[in-house]
């Protein structure tokens, strides 16, 4: 697979699981939306009525493994997943949470956004796992806005989230 314009040249790992989504090899995904870069699909066990994952195609671990050149990437993300949520009739961009769960909090080690919506419907017994600021889920916004303010080679310290740093 050729790199795309923002230069992410992670590898594609043949063992990961949302490699092979990503890259076509698994059928039994629900794939909403998909481009060169990006794969967005249901989540497997939706904690809310909209659940949906977004992933890059090039294998980066974990949003611990992000730097200041991943900022774009983040940010296409957030735009494809409310652009999902528009399609699927979510109107109310208020009530929505999009973010990552971090280390070692992972289901899988493949950087992966996570989109809720209704976030006021998220399931009583999920919230504790999609609660921002929490040891398990951060942000996209925060994650953003971190990765803006880094030096361009120091990997995101999540501690800058919870204000640790």
């Amino acid at each position: 697979m050729a790199k795309n314009e923002t230069n992410l040249s992670e590898e594609i790992d043949e063992e990961c699981i949302f490699c092979q989504i990503a890259n076509d090899q698994d059928k039994e995904v629900n794939v909403l939306y998909q481009n060169k870069e990006l794969v967005c699909f249901e989540d497997v066990c939706p904690a809310a009525p909209h659940h949906f994952l977004i992933v890059p195609r090039q294998h980066i671990h974990s949003c611990k493994s992000l730097t200041r050149r991943h900022v774009s990437l983040v940010e296409r993300m957030m735009e494809l997943g409310m652009a999902v949520l528009r399609d699927q009739g979510i109107a109310d961009m208020k009530d929505i949470r999009l973010g990552f769960h971090k280390p070692p909090f992972i289901s899988v080690g493949h950087l992966h956004l996570h989109v809720l919506a209704p976030s006021s419907k998220i399931s009583q017994s999920m919230e504790y796992k999609f609660t921002p600021g929490s040891d398990s889920f951060v942000t996209a916004e925060c994650i953003k806005k971190h990765l803006q303010k880094m030096s361009p080679t120091a990997l995101f310290n999540i501690g800058t989230c919870l204000g640790l740093r």
